[in-house]
């Protein structure tokens, strides 16, 4: 599981402290050196093991006893320095004798640790566990489970959910298109119907009729063994008869690599169609088209490309793997059922002669809805309560179900095995991406989570491990990759994106949350405390949380958990989510200071309190402070001992201590919305690599030259406050500053910034009042991202802004320009792909010349302003409409909309319909892909021309509905 991970940070972290922490250990310094050296032994062979625990209970229990050893060797070495820290400040005589005594019994401890990890290697020969590493042989579970999964293409399905869209969509896939072979793949999550899909058009009768003599069916696994695989499709294609017998005796005595070749040779020649369901990899891929590491752009050398039209469809949970077996065909990812369909699904499945589920008793359809909402649209989870409720109709039997919901989930077995195969997901995840997963486990149920928060937190909590240590700047990007690789495997879903295609937030599938918490709690990994959890009188409050639990998440209220009593002496993190709205006490907090003293994570974001005690600073292995929406007015002083912060998270302070500058190992700053402009040094924090929040007026009074890790930086206050010379020659000393952002106050305006010494700037946010637009020479010669907000310019900033020359994203947004008109001369912005015009309510025209933006792949702007010249957009993708629904023509206009016809617009045009945050509608569309139209190849058109012609089906539909409007219609 996570363990090997667990265990190499805290391996890691004990080296660095025996580093940087030399003047606490000295007493103790050879007993703590060993002991890293025999975790390190381990560490290199936890790696298999941590592979194998899911299949062998003996080594399960061989795990878990390293891993409390690890959790003990970092609590000894955490009271250790804690203690010392304390010692420290008092130069007395009896404290030194103290600090003797501390000594020798951490030396007793750690050598009592030593003998525990010998004992637990020396059980490892015991218990038969000595050669773990090698080979790979499946476990009888295993191959149960294999079993259970393994598909058929001629396995009946009695109730499918209606797939018609997605079924036509990649049958027009299978049967149209280039002539090349293409990979065409189903990508999702474990139990949302890839393989009920891929069966559906494999039985197709226009997929049949295309492929009529060469199609095959194989089934991959976790377990991917090519010899299997390459069995299974020959014994389709070739050894279909009794006479075949001779060659299939053949066949079978072929080592791997010629079945390879002998499947190759058949195939070459023919248009074929082969389904590959459930490939796990990348690797796995590879080595069933036996595609050579050295090239990984060549076909490989088993399924031929012979510009015949062939096929092949893969179902995978992983989306790198889609494109890595085709980076020139779409993956089509599959969707979540709507609550109908889910409801629809479940009717079918439960009520089995299918009539209008009304006909039954209401109190078994409230049960049904209730479980149904409890799947989230998850399809396999709603064919298994389906299944099971549809053999004992009593209301009973319903509500036993309907109360036990996870219990049922969790079954094992071919009709209730919905966490065994979600499990499956969590097994395959690569030793770093465990625990990252299993942290998701701490948020709330349908919990919108911050990506900028949960890669703070990663990084806190030390599952994020750069290539160097000393490499910190590497780490947020790590983090992000991590995230990256949890979508693509469909662990966690994508809630919002930025301009630049990066996730702003994400939330975790109710299923993969309960998976998460269950993997959670065998490892001690966390606790969570409900407003609804045992703090009844009558559960005790010593059986609330493990003594050795790690985390907690805390979902009650703070007087509520503040009143048990903790026996968590060594818990790591702590989280507190879904508050009330009642002020907290300044007692109320002085239990955490208390109770949990190597705290290393502590967010109370939404928790309303008045101050925070001075009790706070003394937890001094504290990583993450989060005090964001708490309405914290003031911070102690005392916040400047804790010397391990790296992150404060905090907003609408009155004023921010002068002892931030005492924190060396801060990385992370944030503390907008300060009061008063008092003198703040931060020039010592040579780490910080993000700094938001900062006055104009503070960030003069430092010196700059002296952050040489700072890459994002936000300032704001009066701007006038600071002479502009000065201003952007401190800002031109950052070398690694890659973001800017200016915010000025509503009494405040920018003159025209002269920002060209900037010189390794790409991103630029500047919000308020602006007299005048420096001109293009002025701007920073890198800058790619720009964004005006609120700056009330009274000429059109087109004509400059054009003329940028590595610009890639314009917004302009609220009141950032107060014309009526904006204009793009031919040639205008080179390499511009982003544009958005947001919120300028007086702008009524965009005129775009000829040979203008000729890369513009997103367009998002209000209805009310009217675009000419957007048939010339030949690469636009997106374009994205947002249309006040309050003005009048709105629910014309969107029935409209829906009965329009045009042939060519819907061709190759996907739209719909959304609201965003501020409640206001939006009409997106976005052009398919040209490889995925089905009459593309059949028209002879280009890859240009296909976009042309669609691109100019936008512009007739707005049209057509101004003419209806003049007409009266």
């Amino acid at each position: 599981m996570a363990t090997e991970t667990l265990v190499s940070f805290a391996v890691e972290r004990l080296g660095d402290k025996l580093i940087q922490e030399a003047k606490f250990l000295k007493g103790v310094s050879r007993q703590a050196d060993r002991l890293h050296r025999d975790l390190r032994a381990m560490q290199c062979f936890l790696e298999e093991a941590d592979k194998k625990q899911e299949e062998d209970s003996r080594v399960r229990n061989w795990v878990s006893d390293i891993r409390e050893a690890v959790y003990n060797a970092e609590d000894i070495i955490d009271m250790f320095i804690l203690n010392a820290q304390s010692l420290r400040r008092n130069f007395f005589l009896k404290c030194g004798f103290k600090k003797l005594i501390n000594c020798y019994k951490v030396g007793k401890k750690i050598e009592a640790l030593q003998l525990g990890l010998l004992d637990i290697s020396n059980r490892q020969d015991a218990l038969g566990i000595k050669n773990i590493g090698e080979g790979r042989s499946r476990s009888a579970e295993n191959q149960m489970l294999q079993g259970l999964r393994r598909s058929s293409p001629h396995a009946e399905e009695h109730v499918v959910v209606s797939l018609e869209k997605e079924a036509d969509e990649l049958v027009n896939q299978l049967i149209g298109g280039d002539l090349r072979r293409r990979v065409i793949s189903l990508v999702g999550m474990g139990g949302i119907g890839k393989t009920t899909l891929a069966k559906k058009v494999y039985n197709h009768r226009q997929v049949v009729e295309c492929f009529p003599d060469c199609r095959a069916w194989a089934y991959v696994s976790p377990d991917c063994r090519p010899r299997d695989v390459y069995m299974q499709i020959i014994k389709q294609l070739v050894c279909t008869s009794t006479k075949d017998q001779q060659v299939l005796e053949m066949v079978e005595k072929l080592q791997e690599h010629e079945l390879g070749d002998f499947l190759h040779e058949h195939l070459k020649e023919k248009r074929y169609l082969i389904v590959l369901d459930d490939v796990w990899s990348c690797r796995d891929w590879n080595c069933l088209a036996k595609v050579s590491s050295n090239d990984p752009d060549c076909l490989g050398n088993v399924f031929p490309d012979g510009g015949n039209c062939s096929r092949l469809l893969l179902t995978t949970r992983d989306k790198d793997v889609a494109l890595h077996a085709d980076a020139r065909s779409t993956p089509q990812e599959m969707q979540l059922l709507s609550k109908q369909k889910s409801w629809n699904l479940f009717c079918g499945k439960a009520f089995l002669d299918h009539v209008d589920a009304d006909r039954y008793p209401p109190d078994l359809v409230q049960l049904g809805r209730e479980m149904v909402d409890k799947c989230n649209g998850l399809p396999l989870a709603i064919v298994v309560f389906g299944g099971l409720l549809s053999r004992d109709m009593s209301h009973t039997e319903w509500r036993k179900v309907h109360d036990n919901i996870n219990a049922y989930l969790a079954k094992e077995g071919s009709q209730t095995g919905v966490m065994t195969v979600l499990n499956l997901s969590y097994i395959d995840l690569p030793s770093y991406l465990k625990p990252c997963f299993l942290h998701l486990s701490l948020f709330p149920e349908d919990y919108v989570i911050s990506t900028r928060k949960l890669f703070l937190l990663w990084i806190a909590e030390g599952f994020v491990l750069s290539a160097e240590q000393a490499d910190q700047q590497s780490m947020k990007v790590t983090a992000e990759v991590y995230l990256n690789e949890l979508i693509n495997r469909n662990l966690i879903q994508v809630v919002r994106m930025s301009v630049n295609a990066r996730v702003v937030e994400c939330r975790v599938h109710d299923l993969m949350r309960e998976l998460a918490i269950r993997k959670a709690k065998e490892q001690n990994f966390f606790r969570t405390h409900d407003i609804e959890d045992p703090l009844s009188s009558s559960t005790s409050n010593s059986s609330l949380f493990s003594s050795k639990c790690r985390r907690q998440s805390i979902y009650s209220d703070m007087e509520r958990y503040a009143s048990v009593e903790h026996n968590t002496p060594y818990l790591r993190s702590l989280l507190f989510f879904n508050l009330g709205h009642e002020i907290c006490r300044f007692s109320q907090l002085d239990f955490i200071g208390k109770c949990f003293k190597v705290l290393r994570v502590l967010d109370l974001e939404g928790v309303k309190v008045e101050s925070l005690p001075s009790i706070v600073g003394t937890l001094i292995h504290l990583r993450y402070l989060g005090l964001r929406h708490t309405g914290l007015k003031l911070l102690p002083l005392s916040i400047g001992n804790l010397r391990s912060l790296q992150t404060l998270d905090v907003n609408n302070l009155k004023q921010v201590p002068n002892v931030i500058w005492k924190i060396q190992n801060m990385r992370y700053l944030y503390m907008e919305g300060q009061k008063y402009d008092i003198p703040l040094k931060i020039d010592t924090l040579e780490n910080l690599q993000v700094l938001s929040g900062i006055t104009f007026k503070q960030w003069i009074q430092n010196n700059s030259s002296k952050l040489t890790c700072l890459g994002k930086l936000k300032l704001e206050g009066r701007y006038e406050l600071v002479e502009g010379v000065e201003f952007w020659k401190s800002i031109a000393k950052l070398r690694v500053l890659k973001s800017l952002y200016l915010k000025a106050s509503e009494e405040s305006s920018f003159p025209s910034l002269a920002m060209d010494s900037c010189l390794y700037l790409s991103k630029l946010d500047i919000k308020g009042h602006m007299q005048k637009l420096s001109e293009s020479f002025q701007f920073p010669p890198n800058l790619s991202q720009l964004t005006l907000d609120s700056c009330r310019l009274d000429c059109d900033p087109m004509p400059i802004l054009e003329k940028l020359p590595k610009l890639l994203t314009l917004r302009l947004r609220a009141e950032s320009y107060l014309g009526t008109e904006m204009h793009v001369s031919a040639n205008g912005f080179p390499q511009l792909k982003v544009l958005q015009l947001f919120e300028l309510s007086k702008v009524i025209k965009l005129n775009i010349e000829n040979g203008a933006i000729p890369w513009l792949m997103q367009l998002h702007c209000q209805f009310s302003t009217r675009i000419s010249g957007v048939d010339k957009l030949s690469n636009l993708v997106e374009v994205k409409i947002v249309i006040d629904s309050m003005i009048p023509s709105f629910s014309p206009f969107a029935r409209f909309l829906s009965t329009y016809r045009s042939r060519k617009y819907h061709l190759y045009w996907d739209h719909s319909w959304t609201t965003n945050r501020n409640g206001q509608k939006e009409f997106w569309t976005r052009r398919r892909k040209a490889s995925d139209c089905q009459t593309c190849a059949a028209t002879g058109l280009t890859s240009v021309q296909n976009s042309a012609v669609a691109v100019e089906m936008i512009g007739p539909i707005f049209s057509r509905w101004e003419s209806t409007q003049e007409k009266g219609s």
